[in-house]
């Protein structure tokens, strides 16, 4: 069940030219750009990593094409744990694992937030539980990884853009293997 870096790079070949649901980018393009503005704002290799990864659990856990629209959610932020756990540090994988609350609370906290979003993102976080009550976001940000899930969350909406230049998947496979807790 697990992973090893090979076979990530093998998935993101075979699946990555699959388009974002909903989204103008396919979900290699997605992971290239949410990755490459980790590294650009300095982010150490654990949350690049993340970055690069966090939605993994779409290429695993395949729904199809714009799951949301048939009122699928595929917890795609969980999907992906069991098979990352043994090559990665909770510093990677709690990120990916509170992304998804993490657009709840910026939802709550970040005025402009949702009206911002995507259709698809704005019928995932229906599916995915809603926007946070104030107590439910101070409970959030008060979790170990839960700011880090938000530097995360916040390039995970910023890497949808057509036609942006970023470093080639390569370019980020010594990154995993700085960090990997087995080769």
């Amino acid at each position: 069940m697990a992973l090893n870096i090979p076979e990530i790079c093998a998935l993101f070949e075979a699946k990555g030219g699959r388009m974002y649901s909903g989204e103008p980018v396919t979900q290699l393009e997605h992971a290239l750009q949410s990755a490459t503005l980790a590294e650009t704002a300095g982010a150490d290799a654990a949350t690049i990593t993340a970055a690069l990864l966090h939605d993994l659990g779409h290429l695993l856990n395949d729904q199809g094409e714009t799951p949301t629209a048939r009122g699928i959610d595929d917890v795609h932020q969980y999907y992906a744990l069991p098979f990352l756990r043994p090559l990665f540090s909770p510093a990677v994988l709690e990120p990916i694992r509170l992304h998804v609350d993490a657009k709840r609370y910026l939802c709550a906290t970040q005025p402009g937030y949702y009206d911002a979003l995507s259709a698809d993102s704005k019928r995932s976080l229906a599916l995915q539980g809603g926007v946070y009550s104030p107590e439910a976001a101070a409970e959030f940000i008060a979790l170990p990884w839960a700011k880090r899930a938000v530097e995360l969350r916040l390039w995970d909406e910023a890497a949808k853009k057509p036609g942006r230049a970023t470093p080639a998947f390569t370019h980020f496979v010594p990154v995993m293997v700085s960090i990997a807790l087995r080769a």
